[in-house]
């Protein structure tokens, strides 16, 4: 086996759209992504991402940010608010996490500090299963653990919830209540199509907590990174302070800028299933790994400009050049979820009242509009138990 590292934006796409590349980004973690819809390929990959195709759609995320997310997160960060300070990290992943179990469909009926805290608790093995691979420690426990967890979590929030919405369902069928009564959430649709896309037990229970890490974790990171990012960048330009904490429009373009020079994760990967070559002459062998170094890629300045390698919130871009880069991804394992995390490009037919921003931009014009500036006394931290560059802890405070 050759391992292939594609460097450029157009061998990136190729191999991204290519039908005879199969994801191995996460074979380490196959504890919590085996048969997922991220880890699927072929036919299979393309049942399950039409079904759930339903639910990602541009209306529901409308109907997300304007309607159903912003009592969620005002609700998470007031606490914080009255203390004046928060750690990022944690309140990131809380936050996130919140808004995820309400797209996946992991309910709390409790409502109480505990049953959220234990969720947070599988929320982050979950997170530790899925990026096994990077992990510094005993890999073999942390396996171990990791699928008790899953078996916890199943009793405590999936097995009510299943049991919930088969009970709505019945009572929809029998015209007892309208289809806008039910769930809008994963669990729901899949539940709803078990006769045209069967899952067994443990394939729902996994691609429940897929969504619900892949929902909260990614977008913490990033939330985490756009701050950080922000903040520095005011170090050098206190000429745009006044847009940090009341423009919605530049914090939703650090965002992007963010997302581009930082993706969630680094590298993409795929496995070729067949002898492939590319457009750019670029030989891969059956059975050879494909890299895509999305860092290197995203910095390349014939698209991106001659400080493509520098965090720029006010950069501008041709039309049609998307300001995340390939982080999202391409093709048939395109980030289900990315106008939900990100938002739409705003552009001159926007409106702040029209415009999907995005969760993670939301949450950032959150904190900002509320004054979020570095902790003088408690300078952050780097995560030493993954090989990925996180933050372990990014203590802020509220002015």
């Amino acid at each position: 086996m050759t391992e292939i590292v594609i460097t450029t934006p157009d061998d990136a796409r190729e191999v991204y759209r290519h039908k005879q590349l199969r994801q191995a980004l996460y074979d380490a973690g196959e504890v919590v992504m085996e048969d997922v819809v991220v880890n699927l390929h072929g036919d299979e990959h393309r049942q399950r991402r039409r079904l759930e195709n339903r639910l990602f759609r541009r209306d529901t995320f409308f109907e997300y940010e304007r309607d159903m997310f912003p009592a969620i997160i005002q609700d998470t960060v007031d606490p914080y608010l009255e203390s004046g300070k928060a750690e990022l990290v944690d309140f990131g992943h809380q936050l996130m996490m919140n808004l995820a179990a309400l797209t996946a469909g992991v309910d709390r009926p409790l409502g109480t500090y505990e049953e959220t805290s234990r969720l947070y608790d599988y929320l982050t093995t979950f997170i530790e299963g899925a990026t096994l691979g990077f992990y510094t420690g005993d890999v073999e426990a942390k396996r171990t653990e990791i699928e008790e967890k899953l078996e916890a979590f199943d009793r405590e929030f999936l097995e009510p919830g299943i049991a919930l919405r088969n009970d709505l369902l019945e009572k929809f069928e029998r015209g007892e209540i309208d289809e806008e009564e039910l769930p809008r959430d994963v669990l729901q649709v899949l539940l709803r199509n078990q006769d045209k896309v069967p899952m067994t037990r443990e394939s729902l229970r996994r691609e429940i907590a897929f969504y619900l890490l892949a929902g909260a974790h990614t977008s913490a990171t990033a939330l985490t990174r756009v701050v950080h990012n922000i903040f520095k960048w005011l170090e050098e330009h206190p000429e745009d302070q006044t847009k940090a904490y009341s423009d919605k429009v530049f914090l939703q373009k650090a965002t992007h800028e963010t997302i581009r020079l930082q993706p969630s994760s680094p590298t993409a990967a795929r496995w070729a299933l067949e002898d492939i070559e590319l457009k750019s002459g670029i030989k891969i062998a059956e059975g050879d790994k494909v890299v895509i170094d999305l860092e290197t890629v995203n910095r390349d300045k014939s698209i991106y400009g001659d400080d493509a390698e520098e965090f720029n919130p006010n950069r501008n871009l041709e039309t049609g050049v998307t300001p995340w880069g390939l982080s999202f991804g391409q093709g048939m394992h395109a980030c289900i979820g990315q106008d939900l995390a990100a938002g739409l490009v705003f552009d001159t037919n926007s409106t702040e009242e029209n415009h999907l921003f995005g969760l993670v931009p939301v949450a950032v014009q959150t904190l900002f509009l509320n004054g979020c500036k570095p902790d003088p006394d408690n300078p952050p931290e780097m995560d030493d138990s993954t090989t990925r560059p996180y933050f372990g802890k990014y203590p802020v405070v509220f002015n």
